[in-house]
């Protein structure tokens, strides 16, 4: 006896509800369905399935042996998807969404080494501060920042956390002062996201994980974190801003990070693709180099190696 073959018919079986519909689906005869499953019944000793005239029902075994049964087959499936991938060379247009700051920041910088090391995929790469609907909207791979749903079709593998910090230029810095706790930046001027539950404070974390909401004076509001980064170069005030979007700013001294043991709480950095199941080559291509640059995905590495490049990312991963 197959018992994998006949532990698929046994699901397909109860799935259609009928072992005639089941045959249908499988394109197979009423009679070899039903030895596949009584085979399998016989083997374990027990019965699975109730049968009368009118339906087919699950027995209190056929239950937990059902949920096992799917559980196996999908493994099954996923190893055999994965094993032909790899046999598989990557071609094709591979269609990327992404967060835009991430996009801009570091894919930009990453996708030429993937392309090196596949050059017959043709990334297509669509930048958004907006959600997109990976499936609706044909995307294959997606890179979406901070607590998002996706379809329960989706496998979604965080890639990094990133905090969202305090900062401001080395001049504005040696012309006010630096804040030596929370509540100082009340009296500083504050580059601010025209988000309203910032508008008249900021919720700073501890590092205990406790939060304390310090009134601000906003100098400029604006939706455009672009704006207030240059904004912030120009001496202009101190603002907030996830790790990762600010590059080699940290790094190169051009900002520094002000009250540096507390943040305005934490972004997850997320890959979102099909099933394994479904998986292409070069979706797989993509997915394991990503997950290669980003080794430790409950760490920042943008404040670990604050210039956040690649180059820093690899560095990380291979003193490990």
């Amino acid at each position: 006896m197959d018992r994998l073959q006949s532990m698929r018919v046994f699901a397909k079986v109860v799935e259609q509800g009928s072992f005639a519909r089941a045959a249908q689906a499988l394109d197979m005869s009423n009679a070899v369905v039903t030895r596949h499953v009584a085979d399998l019944e016989s083997h374990l000793s027990t019965r699975l399935l109730n049968r009368t005239t009118r339906k087919l029902s699950l027995t209190e075994t056929g239950h937990s042996y059902l949920e096992r049964v799917v559980q196996i087959l999908q493994e099954v499936d996923d190893a055999e998807a994965i094993a032909s991938s790899h046999s598989k060379k990557p071609t094709g247009t591979l269609r990327i969404y992404s967060h835009l700051g991430f996009g801009q920041l570091h894919l930009a910088k990453l996708l030429p080494e993937y392309s090196r090391l596949y050059p017959e995929v043709l990334p297509e790469v669509t930048l958004s501060h907006r959600t997109a609907d990976l499936v609706e909207d044909g995307f294959d791979v997606g890179i979406f920042i901070g607590i998002q749903k996706f379809d329960a079709s989706m496998v979604a593998r965080q890639l990094a956390q990133a905090e969202t910090i305090l900062c401001a230029s080395p001049d504005y810095v040696k012309r006010h002062g630096t804040p030596g706790k929370p509540e100082d930046i009340s009296r500083h001027a504050c580059l601010n996201f025209s988000f309203e539950q910032l508008r008249h404070s900021w919720p700073l974390a501890r590092p205990d994980n406790s939060v304390i909401n310090i009134p601000i004076n906003s100098r400029l509001v604006s939706n455009n974190g672009e704006l207030l980064r240059q904004s912030a170069l120009a001496g202009m005030g101190i603002m907030i801003r996830p790790s990762f979007s600010l590059d080699d700013d940290l790094s190169s001294g051009r900002l520094v990070r002000l009250l540096p043991h507390h943040h305005l709480g934490q972004l997850s950095v997320t890959m979102v693709y099909p099933s394994r199941r479904l998986l292409s080559a070069k979706v797989r291509s993509f997915v394991d180099f990503m997950i290669g640059k980003f080794p430790h995905p409950e760490r920042d590495p943008w404040l670990e190696h604050p210039a956040g490049s690649s180059l820093a990312i690899t560095q990380a991963k291979s003193r490990t």
